[in-house]
This record gives structure tokens, sequence and C-alpha cells, in this order.
């Protein structure tokens, strides 16, 4: 966005678009209902109150400023046609948005976008076109196609009506948790974080705003200590949603301003809130939605505000979507429960004699570890001329303290486990 642009969107009157956007809203996106959550409360000491937005229509917030951009066209405009760029929910967003006020949309793709959020999209009734490895190349591709073929862009962040709609979230949380301290936000582009933080420092800017990236994806982290806009050299995370290399323009200079603190969190750590979520909660959250859950065990909390408050930080995490395909959803798992202790692989060698993998079950099932997979070959043995048999056991576990004594069960036994993951 040139910076003219910028500077005009800063000076409109932020307190009445944001309010035309929730009147635009009605009838559309959801008023997502708070949940606390005492699992998370009791983690971090704190009040956690979850903002779902993964419940949201098209399961995510992206329909809020998708749909408050394409409610503000005229129908000129709209007979024109829309497109954009995604990753994925803005593209549902869009898409929806498009189809409810009767124009066509064309969205750009990365190829790397999971098959459930292009099929969704296509679902909506719009065209798709899977372009280049990362967002940034898609966007490229469809703004060549607004220049070339006359259509709308409507883009995914860096835009004030696109912020304002996402802002609506704020709005909805200064509302329902009256006595909120903290609002924590995933950043990508910063539409989202942007429009949160708008919206709270405009009507309650006591109310700290922090964002959340992973260690991926660091170019939110290197603008804000350069002070103007750095993209990232790669971005490598399994978040897609928030794997953007550079922040827009107009979100950079309001978070650049409104934004109190932010975190920085690890893939391990998305992929433990993503389980959690499911275990606790029963929702299902995407790695872009987690990384605020995330970044909760990271917050620091202390400032002049609260140095001399009684009781705990009142925090509300903004869970952005849960548009999590089924193979994705199932590596997350996987990966989540490896790192909190509850699966277990290990080899070891065995003498090749009757009995040995009898006697390695029946040890495993008095420490209690469950069998989940065994391979049992002579071949991978460390020398055929060994007399020995290579075992190979994926068990599950509960927790780093069973794994300890599973693994020093099978060594007072004779045997020599070595652990694998």
């Amino acid at each position: 966005m040139e910076q003219n642009e910028v500077l005009k969107a800063l000076q409109r009157d932020h307190a009445a678009e944001l309010k035309l956007a929730a009147e635009r809203l009605k009838g559309t996106a959801r008023h997502t209902e708070i949940i606390p959550s005492k699992v998370l409360s009791d983690m971090t000491g704190h009040e956690i109150l979850l903002k779902p937005e993964n419940l949201q229509v098209t399961g995510s917030f992206k329909i809020r400023g998708a749909y408050n951009k394409i409610a503000s066209l005229s129908d000129e405009q709209l007979a024109r046609g829309i497109v954009t760029a995604s990753a994925g929910n803005h593209a549902q967003g869009v898409a929806y948005a498009a189809r409810e006020r009767g124009a066509k949309a064309t969205i750009c793709m990365p190829q790397i976008t999971p098959p459930l959020k292009v099929d969704a999209t296509k679902a909506y009734g719009a065209d798709v076109v899977l372009y280049g490895e990362v967002f940034d190349e898609s966007a490229a591709r469809a703004q060549e196609l607004s220049d070339t073929e006359g259509m709308i862009y409507v883009p995914p962040f860096d835009d004030y009506e696109v912020l304002c709609g996402q802002g609506t979230i704020g709005l909805e949380i200064l509302e329902d948790v009256p006595n909120v301290t903290d609002v924590v936000v995933p950043l990508g582009g910063g539409g989202l974080g942007a429009g949160v933080a708008l919206a709270i420092k405009t009507f309650k800017p006591e109310v700290r705003v922090i964002g959340a990236i992973p260690e991926g994806s660091p170019a939110w982290k290197n603008s804000l200590a350069a002070g103007h806009v750095v993209a990232a050299d790669q971005v490598r995370t399994s978040a897609e949603g928030v794997a953007v290399k550079r922040p827009g323009d107009l979100t950079f200079a309001l978070l650049n301003e409104f934004l109190d603190d932010i975190v920085t969190v690890t893939e391990r750590d998305i992929n433990e809130m993503i389980l959690l979520m499911l275990e606790k909660h029963k929702l299902v959250v995407e790695a872009a939605g987690a990384v605020s859950l995330a970044a909760l065990e990271h917050l620091n909390l202390r400032s002049r505000k609260f140095a001399e408050a009684k009781g705990p930080h009142v925090v509300v995490p903004i869970m952005s979507g849960g548009n999590e395909d089924t193979v994705s959803i199932g590596a997350v798992i996987q990966k989540g429960m490896i790192t909190r202790g509850r699966i277990m692989h290990f080899e070891v060698e065995l003498p090749d004699t009757p009995g040995q993998l009898v006697k390695v079950a029946t040890l495993l099932a008095e420490q209690r570890a469950n069998v989940i997979a065994l391979d049992h070959d002579q071949f991978k043995a460390s020398s055929h001329y060994a007399n020995a048999v290579a075992l190979g056991v994926t068990v599950e576990t509960n927790g780093p303290d069973h794994i300890d004594r599973v693994l020093e069960a099978l060594r007072e036994a004779g045997f020599q486990p070595k652990r694998i993951y």
C-alpha cells in the first residue's frame, strides 16, 4: 500500500467505521461466544477465556473482513468480479461474501494449500487458481489478474475495510468480557492483529494487545524491531495461515503504534495446543489458530498498570480458525502426543530364541504400556551372525515419567532399549 493511502486510512473515523462494520456483519458473521478454559487457567495462573473464531462461519475470522470489504463496494464494482489471494481462510471468506452479494470470485492460492481449504472455497462457487509456493507469490498473481482483467482486488489484510471487519472481534471481546486485561492475537499479514488492536485501543486503550508469531515466521518481530516493514528471507512453519513473508504497510503502521508486546512460539508449542484443545475442549483448531494459545505460557504480563493489581489477569486468546484437514491434523496429533510423552518408540535387539518376544510383551503389559505397533525382523539385527533379532516397538504411555519407568524395567530385565522418539 502506498504511503499516502496509509496516511489517509489512519485519519478516518475509526470508532464510526468499526461500528459500521459491526452493523454490516449482523446476520452474516456469528458473534462467537467466549469459552472459559480451566485447563489453561490452571496452567498459566491467570483467567483464560477463549475467543473461538474457529466456530465462525466458514471456519475462521476471515469472513468478517471479507464481507465488510465486499459490502462496501458499489454494484458497478461488484459486476466487474472479485479477485483475491489467500492461504485458505480469506479465500473462503471472500468466496462466501461474493456469493452473498451475487458477485463472481476468483481466488489465487499457494500450491501448498491443504485440499480441504481448496475444496471448501470451490464449494462457495469461486474459481480457484493454484499459483506459487507461498502467499506472496499468489498475491502477485491476483494483483496481475486485477490489473489486466479489471476485477476488484480484495486484499487479505492490508486494507482498511478488511481490518475493520476483523476488528469487530475486539468489539465483541470488550462487550462480553468487560474486565479483560489482555488480548492475544496471531500475526500473519497483520489484518486480524491490526483490526483487533484498533478496536481495543479506540474503545478501551488500557487493555493490552499482544501479538503471537511462530519462530519460523519472523517478519513481524524483525519489522517491529527495525521500525519499518522488513520482509523475511524465508518462512517455515506448519501454521500456513500466518506464513507471510511481508507484513502489510497499513497493518504495520497500526500495530507499530498499538501493539503492546510480541511473543514467539515453537512448532512444538503449537502442536501441543492443538492436541490440548482436542482433548480438553473438543475443539478443532488449525495451527495458525493455535499460535495465540501457544503464546500463553510465554507472556510477560508485568506492566506498570498491573504492578499493584490484585488477582490474575483476564486474558482472551483469539483462536483464529479451525480449517484443518484430516491428514494434517492426524500428523499434528501424533507429534503432540510424542512431545508430551504419550507415545514412545524404541528398538531393542533380542536373542533369536523362542519366548523373547513374549518376555518383552509381558514386561510392557506389567508396566501398563499399550503396544500400538511392533516390527520383529531378524534382518535388521546388527549382524547376521549374531543370532539376534531386531525388535521395534511403539507404545502408548502416560508421560515422560512413565517412559522412564518402561525403559528402566527393560534394562533391569537384561535388555538394552534404544529410544527413537
